[in-house]
């Protein structure tokens, strides 16, 4: 297994800020790939969905993923990356992918602009529903659970590397 950390979960599950502090803590890059997608397509995560829809959107995440070869780097995923089970295979063969858990009530106080974030889901598919829809997913995929909630990032960031210390061999499907 690779040296990376692989952070998923719902979006304001704290993915990319507590990814920041965990790369700092543990000497590592920090990469989020939802900046890579925007990057590579030269424009924002709503504007594919607007333009050519959330299926394409997830496509074109999958590709990202399956391409990204880093070592040593705490990875920021986006919420839909579960979605992939190509892309999730090859993210758990290059590091430790750890679930940040967060309650969709804990989600709903800290995110307000569900709406405009670029999620890759249906037109008319409620936060609820996505929610139910990919904690499942969550869960299958990830070496580790860590309670997202209730702290602040640098203790969110020492709960990872605590439950990372206890690691065992469990490899997701």
């Amino acid at each position: 297994m690779g040296s990376n950390i692989v952070l998923i979960g719902m979006p304001g599950s704290g993915k990319s800020t507590v990814g920041i502090v965990l790369a700092k803590k543990t000497a590592r890059n920090f990469v989020d790939t939802d900046v890579l997608i925007q990057t590579r397509e030269n424009r924002g995560l709503q504007e594919i969905v607007d333009t050519e829809g959330y299926l394409e959107l997830r496509r074109i995440e999958e590709q990202v993923l399956i391409e990204l070869a880093v070592t040593d780097h705490v990875v920021a995923t986006g919420g839909s990356a579960v979605y992939s089970a190509r892309a999730m295979e090859h993210l758990a063969t290059i590091g430790k992918v750890v679930f940040l858990d967060v309650s969709l009530q804990a989600l709903r106080a800290r995110v307000r602009d569900f709406d405009s974030r670029g999620l890759a889901r249906p037109q008319g598919q409620t936060v609820d529903e996505l929610f139910e829809e990919r904690l499942p997913l969550y869960r299958e995929w990830a070496h580790v659970t860590v309670d997202g909630a209730g702290g602040t990032h640098e203790e969110i960031a020492g709960r990872i590397l605590r439950n990372l210390e206890t690691f065992s061999t469990h490899r997701p499907r």
